[in-house]
């Protein structure tokens, strides 16, 4: 099995994926660090202070005054009341949420990055992983060696798995080092609250408790990974069923701009809780952000995402062993 999967990661890296996700990540993390950089000091110029704390109550007038418009939805409404006790909680007890630092920044990345931008990247990884063996004629030539087809395929995810990881490893260290060059490198140990509830649309704080950064990084990485682990569990399905990267691609992407999409208006279809895009916001959990859906909470979005990964796993292996791939 480790010769199979030394292999498969000489191949990946012969077809630059992994370099790819690496260059688009060293790209886009220095716009993002200017553009948290110049939000920071537009909102400074506006109040005439560095000081948070003014910020801060400036941010909770604005949302205050965004609840007078009676053309809001009652969603946005709920997570802006929401969002309004978690800041007010904040300033209460004098803790700065957004202290400038690198890993401040990393922290906020992959909450914006969570359902988006990391799962496209492992799309980029996970979709060519068998079909390229069609497209490039090595199909026949991988499956007339003396393995069982389901080594072949075991020693695919098992590759797509390790760089999968070393893909959210990267993220967290270029996101540190580069937003470090800007805003510093300290803030390992800033308090950061966690444990908010949501019920019935207001923010419990009962459960809240203080973590050093650090470890809350930990966490918010940890549950990114497995946003990730799933979303390129389900694409090695589709790059299994579908013999075009191209279409396999195609397939993942409106996957999951639906499920962006979903998220902001799947208020009232309750069903699609069910959907592992609606299900991608781990992070949000950590936040006590209101969830898209009422009653969604992080057991059960774990053990939604949990049950799609395991049986796209099954219809992969299913299809693969059976299939005449060789034809």
């Amino acid at each position: 099995m480790l010769g199979l999967v030394q292999n498969e990661t000489v191949k990946l890296l012969r077809r630059r994926r992994f370099l790819v996700v690496v260059l688009i990540l060293a790209i886009l993390i220095p716009i993002f660090t200017y553009a948290q950089y110049r939000s920071v000091v537009t909102a400074q110029e506006r109040m005439g202070t560095t000081d948070w704390r003014p910020l801060l109550t400036q941010q909770i007038v604005d949302m205050q005054n965004r609840l007078a418009s009676s053309r809001l939805p009652d969603e946005w409404r709920d997570l802006i009341k929401v969002r309004i006790q978690q800041q007010q909680y904040y300033l209460d007890h004098d803790i700065n949420p957004m202290a400038p630092g690198g890993p401040t920044f990393a922290r906020g990345f992959m909450d914006q990055a969570i359902s988006m931008f990391l799962p496209m990247i492992i799309v980029v990884l996970a979709v060519d992983l068998v079909s390229a063996e069609f497209s490039e004629g090595t199909i026949k030539l991988l499956l007339t060696r003396p393995v069982r087809r389901w080594k072949v395929l075991t020693s695919k995810y098992i590759t797509l798995l390790l760089f999968t990881s070393l893909t959210v490893l990267m993220t967290l260290i270029l996101a540190y080092l580069m937003s470090g060059v800007v805003f510093g490198y300290s803030g390992w140990d800033l308090p950061i609250l966690t444990g908010f509830e949501v019920a019935g649309g207001e923010l419990s704080t009962a459960g809240a408790f203080m973590l050093p950064q650090w470890q809350f990084l930990l966490m918010q990485y940890g549950l990114g990974w497995f946003v990730c682990m799933v979303v390129g569990t389900v694409t090695f399905m589709v790059s299994v069923l579908v013999r075009s990267a191209a279409a396999g691609m195609g397939i993942m992407m409106a996957a999951l701009i639906s499920g962006t999409i979903l998220t902001q208006m799947a208020s009232s279809w309750e069903s699609s809780k069910y959907l592992f895009v609606v299900n991608l916001q781990l992070t949000d959990y950590l936040n006590g952000t209101l969830p898209p859906i009422k009653g969604m909470t992080l057991p059960f979005s774990l053990t939604i995402l949990s049950v799609w990964a395991i049986a796209a796993l099954v219809v992969a292996y299913l299809v693969f062993t059976r299939r005449d791939v060789t034809s």
